[in-house]
């Protein structure tokens, strides 16, 4: 960017945001980027007991399909396939057995799986979203990243120039490339690697973000297998650059298992991740500047 950038940092659906643009924004804008991810934050965050979630949660039934629905539960229908399971729009009951609650008791209750008939108690279709019984709707394998992506384009329609959304890991770019570093999931001091990004989103997945223990001293995390209620625990963190950023997000999930690599393939995403033995994987020309050691494997 030209000059000094003007930086806006904020606080929103528990994480950092941070918004550079050539000029500071001016004041209507910004309401227009709050008001964006408060009306996002309130049809799917299953931590607001006002929440359109929140509410099918409690009695399940039908509501009008807010417009990120179809959307949204296509792309987790894809992972869903691509993962047999693993990745599981009716994850949130599981999160909240193990104390990803909407108390944030880290409280460990057990492994609970999802529901593996979850696509027929769910349905987005004809304008209504529906539940044939209560269950919580948990989006987060890809809605950080459908909501930067909501947020940039509020912002770029009216600014201008290079526009940068970062929302603590899951950022995408308008204009000028911007060097990334990927941060070493077990040290935050260090990075594996350099990405640059232009005009795309990067978004990155870790299990030491939103870790906690557990009744018997292992250690819990946020990144699930939905077919069994138990944290993933062959890969530590994994990245992946798309032309957006929900769907960097979601290839970025679907990259804790065994199927993410097929589907970041068919979706011509790149990406990088790394396992809990701290071996680096990625994609076939992946343009990711690698700070490569001896356990690096092409994909």
């Amino acid at each position: 960017m030209a000059g000094a950038p003007a930086s806006w940092r904020f606080e929103a659906i528990g994480t950092t945001w941070e918004i550079v643009t050539d000029e500071e924004l001016p004041a209507p804008l910004r309401a227009a980027v709050t008001a964006t991810v408060d009306e996002f934050d309130r049809t799917w965050s299953r931590f607001r007991s006002d929440s359109a979630v929140s509410a099918l949660a409690r009695r399940g039934g039908a509501l009008p399909a807010p417009p990120d629905a179809a959307p949204m539960l296509d792309a987790l229908s894809a992972l869903s396939a691509a993962t047999r399971g693993a990745v599981n729009p009716l994850v949130g009951a599981s999160l909240d057995a193990l104390g990803y609650d909407a108390a944030s008791s880290l409280r460990d209750r057990g492994a609970q799986p999802a529901p593996a008939d979850w696509s027929a108690r769910l349905t987005w279709q004809d304008g209504v979203l529906a539940l044939t019984e209560p269950a919580t709707i948990d989006v987060g394998a890809l809605g950080k990243g459908r909501l930067v992506d909501l947020v940039l384009a509020v912002v770029a329609a009216s600014v201008p120039g290079d526009v940068v959304v970062d929302a603590s890991g899951d950022l995408a770019v308008r204009g000028h490339g911007r060097r990334i570093g990927l941060e070493h999931p077990f040290d935050p001091r260090r990075a594996i690697g350099v990405w640059e990004v232009t005009d795309a989103a990067l978004c990155a997945s870790a299990t030491n973000r939103r870790a906690w223990p557990s009744a018997t001293g292992t250690t819990l995390h946020h990144v699930l297998d939905a077919r069994t209620g138990q944290p993933v625990r062959a890969y530590a963190a994994t990245w992946a650059v798309a032309g957006d950023a929900m769907t960097a997000d979601a290839v970025a999930t679907a990259l804790f298992f065994d199927g993410g690599p097929r589907l970041a393939h068919e979706w011509g995403v790149e990406w990088v991740r790394m396992t809990t033995d701290g071996a680096v994987e990625w994609s076939p020309g992946c343009r990711a500047d690698l700070f490569l050691g001896a356990d690096t494997v092409e994909s």
